[in-house]
């Protein structure tokens, strides 16, 4: 398992800490966690209001594991490409503590080549969809969904990434 946290350098900043525990994330994508904490950070830098300094974390898994995790928290005994797992919803220290966010590799493998889209790409995407549900946005509604939606396409497209939810053009 590879761990490197970002460490926060300023009064409004995010610290990742990302945990390869499925070695085909770095085969596949070889700058895995390191895109992973872009998307984060991009993310986290994208809300309105500043909220300080803030840690989150990204765990690089495999569909077992999300599968275990997706049951014993969901109750829903699948794996999923993402999970987010909001940390306190008002946290008393700086750095806040924002939560964890776990991607499953061959879900979001599966997912990248039917869409024809770089895993790479499908990373950055996931993972700024979980740092929003940490950030507390969800998609319960059309109305939530559409506004979350749009927010990742502005962020991914600061990353260079294209609409996820467009047909690539």
């Amino acid at each position: 398992m590879s761990r490197k946290a970002a460490p926060p350098s300023s009064r409004n900043s995010l610290a990742i800490d990302v945990a390869v525990r499925c070695r085909r994330w770095t085969e596949a994508v070889p700058r895995a966690a390191a895109l992973s904490r872009r998307a984060a950070i991009a993310a986290y830098g994208h809300q309105r209001r500043r909220a300080g300094r803030a840690e989150a974390a990204v765990v690089l898994a495999d569909d077992a594991f999300v599968r275990r995790l997706n049951r014993d928290y969901r109750h829903h005994d699948e794996a999923t490409n993402v999970l987010a797992f909001p940390a306190a919803a008002a946290p008393t220290a700086m750095p806040a503590m924002l939560g964890d966010i776990v991607i499953a590799f061959e879900t979001a493998a599966r997912e990248a080549a039917a869409e024809e889209k770089t895993l790479a790409d499908h990373l950055s995407h996931l993972v700024v969809h979980g740092m929003l549900h940490l950030l507390g946005h969800d998609h319960q509604t059309a109305a939530a969904a559409e506004a979350m939606e749009r927010r990742e396409i502005d962020i991914l497209a600061g990353l260079c990434v294209a609409d996820p939810y467009g047909d690539g053009e």
